[in-house]
């Protein structure tokens, strides 16, 4: 982290979140900013089990709290997370068509994990990025989703909207210092704050409201969210499952209702095959915390990797283990509540991205339509690489 980066991280706190509401409580309106929080799927079990609620519960009080603090409106980034598991399947197809020899463009790297882009952006270099996949990830298109279509829906500029992520993991906060958001938001970030689920508990420890649970907003007008779906991860957004599926049938005509995980070196280190006639044509990979990713990096740099694809997570135990949540006082793993979430995300209903009723209204009304060029500028990005760092495997995560 630079020193600016340090100075930038150390106002992404509870005390920025309410500064902004104490401002919007002062007689100056032209001052007031409309809060918006947008809630990761991984934090919602969190909150369940801290709670001993249902997870459908426990987002509508987490909503119905930070609604009685005064925020405005409050999202689930799981609109986002669609659209980059959609454009990570058409990119994956394109790929995988236009491999050969001469144009290595296979494996396709997962992007949705700052810890692990920073990482290859600062630390491994071009060859590594050249394998990133171009999608935002979720937090990126929830910014362009609330600072662009959402705003305008309001008639707002972007700047009159404050902007909060709560997510599992820490890093996101380095994530929202990131610069690349269209030019649409006219210089604005996408996320003005980023708090952890556990900083978001604390501040309900402390709190001292009459709460009244409230259902989570849409995007769409006055449709509140009745009920809490995930993507098929068993701790992510699922980009591997997902992609696989979609890969199968466009590539081989292959249905997959059910994926398949074989542990390999370890529990965090999995493969997904497709067999067809007797022959592996699709052979997918998630590798989840450091030392199998420096595994990872290792092989495929001696050119012995085998695999088309590969869902990367810089957190031992995917997302749901991210250190901004079920943590010990003294910063350790609480291992008997992970467990306990693990099992309430296990039980929420799957909906695939390509069932979402809205998507294909919002691809037309927001970005001109699928593959056109603003979907491309808005859903996708390129990445800051240094040639020099192809070779520092050394560096400590």
């Amino acid at each position: 982290v630079t020193a600016e980066e340090g100075v930038q991280l150390s106002q992404q706190n509870a005390k920025d979140f309410f500064r902004v509401l104490n401002l919007n409580k002062k007689c100056d309106t032209s001052k007031h900013k409309v809060l918006v929080v947008s809630v990761c799927p991984q934090s919602l079990p969190y909150f369940a089990a801290k709670f001993n609620v249902s997870v459908t519960d426990a987002s509508r009080r987490l909503c119905g709290f930070l609604k009685s603090l005064g925020v405005h409106y409050v999202f689930d980034t799981r609109i986002a997370a669609d659209f980059s598991i959609l454009e990570s399947q058409k990119e994956f197809v394109r790929r995988y068509r236009q491999h050969s020899e001469e144009e290595r463009t296979l494996p396709m790297l997962t992007s949705a994990c700052p810890g692990w882009v920073r990482y290859a952006e600062r630390v491994l270099g071009r060859p590594i990025t050249a394998h990133l996949c171009t999608a935002k990830s979720p937090q990126q298109v929830m910014g362009s989703l609330v600072k662009d279509y959402f705003a305008r829906q309001q008639n707002l500029s972007p700047e009159k909207i404050f902007h909060v992520i709560v997510a599992p993991c820490y890093d996101k906060k380095l994530e929202a210092l990131q610069e690349g958001f269209p030019p649409a938001l006219h210089g604005s970030r996408g996320a003005d704050c980023v708090l952890t689920s556990g900083e978001i508990a604390q501040i309900m420890d402390q709190g001292d409201l009459s709460v009244k649970d409230a259902a989570v907003d849409t995007l769409f007008g006055d449709l509140k969210e009745d009920k809490v779906t995930r993507h098929d991860g068993a701790s992510s957004d699922g980009h591997l499952a997902h992609i696989f599926r979609h890969a199968a049938k466009e590539l081989f005509n292959e249905d997959v209702e059910e994926v398949t995980y074989r542990a390999l070196r370890n529990k965090d280190f999995q493969e997904v095959t497709l067999e067809k006639n007797g022959e592996v044509v699709l052979r997918f990979a998630a590798a989840y915390g450091f030392r199998n990713i420096q595994n990872m990096i290792l092989k495929l740099k001696k050119g012995k990797f085998p695999y088309h694809f590969v869902e990367v997570l810089a957190c031992a135990g995917g997302c749901l283990n991210g250190r901004g949540q079920a943590q010990t006082p003294d910063g350790h793993a609480d291992k008997a509540l992970l467990r306990q979430m693990e099992g309430i995300y296990a039980d929420i209903p799957v909906r695939r991205p390509e069932s979402s009723a809205h998507m294909q209204e919002l691809y037309q009304e927001w970005l001109e339509g699928i593959n056109s060029p603003k979907a491309r500028e808005v859903l996708h990005t390129t990445y800051q690489s240094q040639e020099r760092g192809a070779h520092s495997l050394d560096i400590k995560w």
